[in-house]
């Protein structure tokens, strides 16, 4: 088993891991958001990717996700943890306070949400996108640390980069979900697709123009809250380290859900296409 954390605005960067190697990979969908960190912590080897590149100089809309999720699968990668920043849409979910998300609502638009568009189609379950035993590791790694938080909520995926006008906050509400954000999506049909189990982590910055008092946030305030929430999230994803092999569930159906997805014949599956998809689907394509 092989973990990654793809960290979102404000999570650029874990300098505290000292044996560090950058990792440049090629994919057939393009260059990844950044190179690829390759570290250890306690003898365990992990990755990690800014999804926005260092700096932040990627808009939502531009991240790679493709790029991304094959690059990690050809690095072995197994595990993904998503550390995404976001604003809330309720009350009780202020700003500082974390959410292990286990649904989400896809609204973006203008974005390649699939490995099988071309050729070779496929349709992977997304009824449960994330994988349980990782949100058990999650919560254990987040209980540890004391940090405030919510175990399960919806997460709308909004294009951006532009945020919400009120009228759609208030209708996103109206849907019961707990936070908004630009970037689970398409991210976590890619990993399911790519069969690597995924988990998401939403930090809430501030509340979505639906509160009266977001007219009173500035950036500054947002900046500070960003800032808390990246150290509270170095030593999550510190405990998440040491003890998510644990909570792996060996039938967890990420595993081999490409079994049942592929649904175009053989014959009309073109050598050149197999090639393409032998980092994501290799496994069942090449029997």
């Amino acid at each position: 088993m092989k973990l990654a954390i793809i960290g979102g605005s404000g999570l650029y960067d874990i300098d505290e891991f000292k044996e560090r190697e950058f990792l440049k990979l090629e994919t057939p969908w393009g260059e990844p958001s950044d190179k690829i960190l390759k570290t250890k912590y306690n003898d365990k080897k992990i990755f990690f990717l800014p999804r926005h590149g260092r700096g932040h100089a990627i808009s939502p809309s531009n991240i790679n996700f493709r790029a991304n999720i094959d690059a990690l699968k050809q690095l072995g990668v197994t595990d993904i943890v998503s550390v995404s920043a976001v604003g809330s849409l309720k009350e009780d979910l202020p700003p500082g306070k974390f959410v292990i998300v286990d649904q989400f609502i896809d609204r973006t638009f203008a974005r390649s949400k699939s490995f099988f568009d071309d050729e070779i189609v496929a349709h992977v379950s997304m009824a449960h996108p994330t994988s349980n035993g990782l949100m058990n590791s999650c919560e254990e790694a987040i209980k540890q640390e004391s940090i405030e938080y919510q175990r399960g909520g919806t997460y709308i995926v909004m294009e951006g980069p532009q945020f919400s006008t009120l009228a759609e906050s208030n209708l996103y509400r109206s849907w019961n979900a707990d936070v908004i954000g630009m970037t689970n999506m398409p991210e976590a049909k890619l990993a399911r697709e790519a069969e690597i189990r995924y988990a998401s982590v939403s930090m809430v910055t501030d509340f979505d123009c639906w509160h009266p008092d977001h007219e009173n946030v500035d950036v500054q305030q947002v900046i500070k809250v960003l800032l808390g929430n990246a150290e509270k999230a170095k030593k999550m994803i510190k405990n998440i380290i040491d003890n998510f092999e644990s909570h792996i569930d060996p039938k967890d159906p990420t595993n081999n859900c490409l079994d049942v997805a592929i649904i175009t014949a053989p014959e009309k599956r073109t050598q050149k296409t197999i090639d393409k998809l032998k980092t994501v689907a290799g496994r069942v394509l090449y029997k």
